[in-house]
């Protein structure tokens, strides 16, 4: 349907229907009255919304029929198009007549997951943006190996392209291509390609369906591969297991439990970790089940736990940022009106250290004390072998006079000693068969290794040293060896 319109003295514009009408209703009064599908009927209201009614190949739509309204004056169902030849006066004028197209043999939507099309260029300096051009007589697709599976991120490094697949990492040349000679050799030209050569990474590593995992610094790239319970990076010498630092086992059993979209990394600029979060499937009892943690590139392992779920992770300014729920969050940041730590998402948490003492792992010993080096405030939460456990030991005030000096060594706390903080090891283990004496009364824990958690007391408390921030340098202990 279209009509004729005169906007100017000289030309004329034909005003068109975007959309084919085959059939149109009015509703007056509860009865449906079928009219012509033009809105210059004299029994059509002016502004009267219409019910139009086409053919439809959906099996779903009731007898073939799809149902939409459509208000007569809604400026998106019209084209306005110009008449005449560059809309000069008395130029040749453009009929309704034969129109040039081309013949799509599959008119139905299709997905190339593995495939990548460009536009033209953009150029901010220089005014050109050629975005929205998609020629089709130009060499603009290109397609990657099906068989790894969809594109999930593309990462634009220097002048290569990163692609990471489900299953492939792979990396196409941008504005150059690599032609090979007979003996192998490649050789750069000139030629001008958008996408070059596509060169796939060693090892059968992919990013899964978790894109959010990935995190970048500078020429590090680290992700995560669901499907085969590692995680990644991709540096200058290839592909490596990070995982397999002393977490094969976790990372294997929390991976393959992770929910969809349940995977979250991003790069901590403040202290140079990348930093994880996994959360498990949601079922029943598991909703808030997550774990998030951090790797060190100077430490070649994965140093710290933490207590908070993030839906984002990412830096700035070498700053550390991560959302909760809407809400963007400051990390390392220290409130000196409150002189709080470890506050995520508006919750506190106690900090712990957890750490395992296995000299001459082959001699049974006996731990006699227990000994560290940094702020007062920490105290022992635990301390057990594969034998034993001891009573826990609370923390140390400065003692300022001699009674409280005094006092401070009648209780089995921490002592300060030479700007260290020491205590004894007190058994709390039941006697054990053959012992003769054994409880309380006898310190000295016995076994092959001995695992020790040490935290600082809760903020909340009333002692007023361990409020603040609190450093632990060093910890460490004695024992010897057990008949």
């Amino acid at each position: 349907m279209s009509a004729t319109i005169e906007l100017k003295y000289f030309n004329t514009f034909w005003l068109k229907r975007i959309q084919d009408i085959s059939y149109a209703e009015q509703v007056v009064g509860g009865v449906t009255y079928p009219i012509s599908p033009t809105f210059n009927d004299p029994l059509v209201p002016e502004n009267l919304p219409l019910t139009f009614t086409y053919k439809s190949n959906n099996p779903e739509d009731k007898n073939g029929l799809a149902t939409f309204i459509v208000s007569p004056d809604d400026d998106k169902d019209w084209l306005i198009e110009e008449s005449r030849i560059r809309g000069g006066y008395n130029n040749t004028s453009v009929d309704l007549g034969v129109k040039a197209y081309l013949v799509e043999e599959e008119n139905n939507q299709t997905h190339k997951a593995s495939g990548l099309i460009y536009s033209g260029i953009f150029n901010s300096r220089t005014g050109i943006n050629q975005t929205n051009q998609f020629s089709v007589a130009e060499d603009i697709t290109r397609t990657i190996d099906p068989a790894n599976g969809s594109i999930q991120r593309l990462y634009a490094e220097d002048t290569n392209l990163i692609i990471f697949q489900e299953s492939k990492v792979s990396k196409s040349l941008i504005d150059k291509d690599a032609i090979y000679s007979a003996e192998g050799n490649a050789s750069v030209t000139s030629r001008n390609l958008v996408i070059g050569q596509n060169v796939a990474f060693g090892g059968e590593y992919g990013i899964s369906k978790d894109p959010e995992s990935f995190a970048v610094n500078g020429y590090r790239k680290y992700f995560t591969d669901r499907e085969q319970n590692v995680v990644c990076r991709l540096s200058m010498d290839g592909i490596t297991i990070i995982s397999n630092y002393g977490m094969i086992d976790f990372f294997r059993d929390k991976l393959s439990t992770a929910k969809v979209n349940g995977i979250f990394g991003g790069w901590d600029a403040h202290n140079k970790q990348y930093v994880i979060s996994i959360s498990e499937q949601q079922g029943s009892n598991r909703e808030t089940e997550y774990n998030t943690l951090s790797f060190d590139e100077s430490a070649k392992g994965w140093t710290s736990l933490f207590s908070y779920k993030p839906n984002q992770i990412f830096s700035l300014n070498n700053n550390f940022y991560t959302t909760k729920l809407g809400e963007i969050y400051k990390h390392y940041s220290f409130d000196n009106s409150t002189s709080t730590h470890g506050r995520f998402y508006g919750i506190g948490y106690n900090s712990k250290v957890t750490f395992v003492f296995n000299g001459a792992p082959s001699m049974i010993k006996n731990f006699q004390t227990i000994n560290y080096e940094g702020d007062n405030g920490w105290i022992m939460e635990s301390f057990k072998t594969d034998v034993d456990t001891a009573f826990p030991i609370t923390a140390s005030n400065r003692p300022t006079t001699l009674i409280a000096m005094q006092n401070n060594l009648l209780v089995n706390n921490f002592k300060l000693k030479e700007n260290k903080y020491y205590a004894n090891l007190v058994n709390n283990s039941p006697s054990s068969f053959g012992e003769i004496v054994w409880g309380s009364s006898s310190s000295g824990l016995k076994g092959f290794y001995g695992e020790v958690t040490m935290k600082i007391i809760n903020e909340t408390t009333n002692i007023r040293n361990a409020i603040g921030k609190k450093e632990l340098f060093a910890v460490s202990t004695g024992f010897v060896r057990s008949s």
